[in-house]
């Protein structure tokens, strides 16, 4: 991946060291990338890996003028670090975030309305680099900031672009914690596996590898989902009869459209 200009990530947490890490696999130069990091053990291992690291804001060089400026620390962090960036609005520089909750408006009251800001919602998968992102930007933001945005962005997974901010927080419901409900799933699967007659170790192997394999099927392959789960569905078979409750006017559906509803719901009280 070639960039033009510099970047500077904040933050190197789980999400924002999952990206670094895709920028370097992808040939991003580690001198192309400045990293603010108070975390020592953190930034040790940074140092190993050739990128520039500051403890804090105030230790950048005066003369920095990043393109890309990804704010990767936690919400709760967000008021006491932001504005230490805001010298950067105007300078041809687009804040990239990826922290939770925090709204395009937020970020243009801390670093002013001239700023060009895009906010992304990632999710957990981009660890090992199948996760999936769903960004929103402001007017200030140009072509080429978006395409490069995109381009970071996609260094970790997939890429989808909303036009609405306010679609973040289903966005936020459905894929930032869905991983947690598919390890539910698995705890699910591996429980009823149990009560069947399994041995634990074998019933959280079966469900562990079964989901996995089932998503990595679904990723690949052209065919909707609900032809998938036809393919595995026999007439008058096993699976059928588990689909029949499962698929029950009270079964699966309309329990993860309530869960969705709250999640989606708690995402806006957060964004409030």
């Amino acid at each position: 991946m070639t960039i033009s200009g510099h970047l500077l990530l904040v933050g190197c947490g789980k999400m924002g060291g999952a990206m670094l890490r895709g920028w370097l696999q992808r040939g991003v130069r580690p001198d192309d990338i400045t990293v603010v990091e108070p975390n020592a053990a953190a930034a040790a291992d940074l140092a190993a890996a050739g990128v520039r690291i500051v403890m804090d804001a105030a230790k950048l060089p005066a003369d920095l003028k990043p393109a890309v400026v990804l704010i990767a620390v936690k919400p709760q962090m967000t008021d006491g670090a932001v504005p230490a960036y805001r010298r950067f609005t105007g300078a041809g520089t687009v804040f990239l975030s990826i922290a939770a909750g925090r709204t395009i408006a937020y970020f243009e009251r801390h670093l002013g309305a001239q700023a060009a800001i895009v906010r992304a919602m990632p999710n957990t998968p981009a660890a090992v680099g199948r996760g999936i992102t769903v960004a929103c930007a402001n007017q200030r933001v140009t072509s080429g900031q978006r395409s490069l945005c995109d381009a970071l962005l996609a260094a970790v997974g997939e890429v989808a672009w909303v036009p609405d901010e306010g679609l973040l927080d289903a966005v936020t419901a459905v894929s930032g914690g869905g991983p947690a409900y598919v390890f539910l799933l698995i705890e699910c699967l591996a429980e009823a596996a149990v009560a069947a007659g399994l041995p634990a170790d074998l019933a959280m192997r079966l469900a562990r590898v079964t989901v996995s394999g089932a998503g990595e099927l679904a990723r690949l392959s052209d065919e909707p989902a609900s032809v998938l789960r036809q393919n595995v569905t026999s007439p008058a078979g096993t699976t059928l009869e588990a689909l029949k409750i499962l698929m029950a006017a009270d079964g699966l559906q309309p329990l993860m459209t309530k869960a969705i509803a709250a999640a989606t719901r708690r995402s806006r009280e957060l964004a409030g």
